[in-house]
């Protein structure tokens, strides 16, 4: 792995001397008195998933039409590239073949299992019942993969290429000009101990001052968010809608496998107020991913997306499916966009431009995003080239031609088809209305209409919420392993790590405001309203809300206890706390889970 070190030797003005750690020990972080190193690039891109890396590697298969060498920088917060990420994943190659048209040619491609076969299942408590499948969910041509393996190999062709790539150095804020355009990015600060002090260790954050810098952190990632709301970029938009998706991965008994199996489930275990569903995918080397997406404008503050899952696996289905010698050897959450055509934002910013998931690109309907994704970060990549040709260009780099070339592209056309299906659900049809309109529009309409639904509440996923008199409290079953265990024991299989001395980088944060009243306040209404969501709706047990009589900041008895050390990143508790006041920032760069298959 690439470290700050190593960063220092390949980029030779960063020779002189940071901090001077014995003048500082413990002393209180100040950012407005701290000498940061700024380097100049091209080209800065947050974020080394499929869509930031397919932008690096068209920026440099552009290189030779612009007849100069582009110094692209590609910032990750996870410890290696492919580490934080995670998905189903079934894979439509379509952007793949276009970027890189060789690829089944390479010795080393991760692609290695197509899917042979579709199915989609309704289930009751008992039964699997055989249900026809939209043709948008048709996976003909399609490859299941682990998608960090996937992203670790597109790493390394970018690294091939020239473009530097630089895991563990996490994206925290924003470099902005006189003049309020974007001009690049910093780095988080490393070595502050948990009350914000300079530790023995301490190195304060660097700046990447760019031409264009590209965001592409996933969904609901924090520089996106801050983009957004500076720039108004949802003003023509609807808001973004997310759904939480958990996910297993099992090397099953040989008997249950099927090299190529892709199964889709919907029904139990939810109930018919809940959008979601389950997945089944047969991975290469006996390998299963499974997994269940939850809405996350579930009404009920009472469900558990993490309990709901390990109940999903006692279902016969399942319980057949892991019999036998199955072992469980991973696990992971992380949150999705839902939204849709009609939640995609303005794509570029003055300096700048949004791509992949900080936009929103997934296809609901098929399940799919990372086509999308990466060929946002293509088109992203040949507006960033023809900006950077105009020598002339004084002001910052206009990334209009981005959006204008998306719209065009298949990117546009594969979501239009299906913008009404998710967005039926909220329409006065209710659930089943929605099931049935999104059978007859994917079936037949295929999103030829001339209405589109929109959310013209602007509701979002945490305004779905209902205070919880309205519900009784769902009776879960305890864990029977092997095939269901308690969250801590399936948290482990995430590797997830941060340094226990460290600022923590969940935040109760509300208009820019950080003390003891809002987290009081937060206590009080989130306990007296919502019976304590975050602690239930977390898929890493990152929150509790524990008896303590003393505490300035409680209420009632009760204080809130962050365990940020848990955090696998998923970003559900900023998406979906009632109050709106948990603001997830990024934590050290090289923290948080170590996904390696999944």
């Amino acid at each position: 792995m690439l470290t700050r070190t190593v960063l220092r030797s390949r980029t030779p003005n960063l020779n002189r001397l940071l901090h001077s750690s014995s003048r500082i020990s413990r002393q209180l972080f100040d950012p407005s008195t701290v000498e940061r190193v700024s380097e100049d690039v091209d080209v800065c891109i947050v974020g080394a998933g499929p869509a930031g890396l397919s932008t690096a590697i068209r920026l440099k298969q552009l290189e030779q039409k612009l007849g100069k060498e582009l110094r692209v920088v590609v910032l990750e917060k996870g410890a290696e590239v492919g580490s934080h990420t995670l998905s189903g994943a079934v894979i439509e190659p379509r952007a793949l073949d276009e970027l890189l048209p060789d690829w089944s040619l390479r010795d080393d491609h991760p692609l290695t299992q197509s899917a042979t076969s579709s199915h989609m299942r309704f289930l009751t408590k008992s039964l699997s019942i055989p249900i026809p499948h939209p043709p948008q969910m048709s996976n003909q041509g399609n490859y299941i993969v682990s998608l960090s393996r996937f992203t670790a190999w597109l790493g390394n062709i970018a690294e091939e290429m020239g473009v530097e790539v630089y895991p563990g150095f996490a994206g925290a804020g924003v470099v902005y000009t006189d003049d309020g355009s974007v001009a690049g990015v910093r780095t988080n600060e490393v070595g502050l101990d948990r009350l914000g002090c300079m530790k023995e260790s301490f190195e304060p954050g660097m700046e990447f001052r760019a031409r264009v810098t590209l965001i592409a952190e996933g969904a609901h990632g924090s520089i996106a968010k801050e983009l957004i709301q500076k720039f108004d970029l949802r003003r023509n938009s609807d808001p973004q809608t997310y759904g939480i998706g958990l996910k297993e991965v099992w090397r099953v008994d040989p008997t249950q496998y099927r090299p190529g199996e892709v199964v889709h489930t919907m029904g139990w275990p939810l109930d018919f107020r809940t959008y979601g569903g389950g997945w089944v995918y047969h991975m290469a080397d006996g390998l299963v991913s499974l997994g269940l997406v939850i809405g996350l404008d579930y009404a009920n503050p009472y469900l558990s997306p993490y309990k709901e899952f390990q109940r999903m696996k006692h279902h016969p289905y399942f319980a057949e499916l892991l019999s036998g010698k199955s072992t469980r050897i991973a696990y992971g959450g992380r949150s999705l966009n839902e939204g849709g055509l009609q939640s995609v934002p303005q794509l570029y910013f003055p300096g700048g431009a949004l791509v992949g998931c900080s936009a929103g690109f997934v296809n609901i309907a098929k399940i799919k995003g990372t086509h999308n994704a990466m060929k946002s970060g293509m088109l992203a990549a040949e507006a960033a080239a023809a900006a950077l040709s105009q020598e002339s260009s004084s002001g910052p780099a206009d990334m209009s031609q981005y959006e204008t070339a998306l719209k065009d592209s298949w990117v546009w056309s594969d979501l239009n088809e299906v913008r009404n299906l998710r967005e039926s659900f909220h329409t006065p049809l209710g659930i089943w209305g929605g099931i049935m309109y999104s059978g007859v529009d994917s079936l037949l309409l295929k999103g030829r209409t001339p209405w589109t639904f929109r959310n013209r509440a602007r509701l979002t996923d945490a305004q779905h919420t209902q205070p919880a008199y309205r519900f009784r409290p769902i009776d879960y079953p305890p864990p029977q392993p092997p095939l269901s265990t308690d969250l801590l024991t399936s948290l482990t299989l995430t590797g997830t790590n941060h340094a226990e001395d460290q600022p923590v980088h969940l935040r109760v944060r509300k208009g820019g405001n950080e003390n003891t009243a809002l987290r009081k306040l937060h206590v009080q209404r989130n306990l007296s309203e919502y019976a304590g969501l975050l602690q239930r709706a977390c898929p890493a047990g990152v929150y509790e809300y524990v008896e303590d009589e003393t505490a300035a900041d409680g209420w009632n008895g009760h204080k809130l206890v962050i365990n940020s050390q848990n955090c696998i990143h998923c970003k559900l508790c900023d998406i979906k706390v009632p109050t709106q006041d948990i603001t997830w920032t990024v934590p050290e760069g090289g923290g948080g889970p170590k996904y390696t298959i999944t």
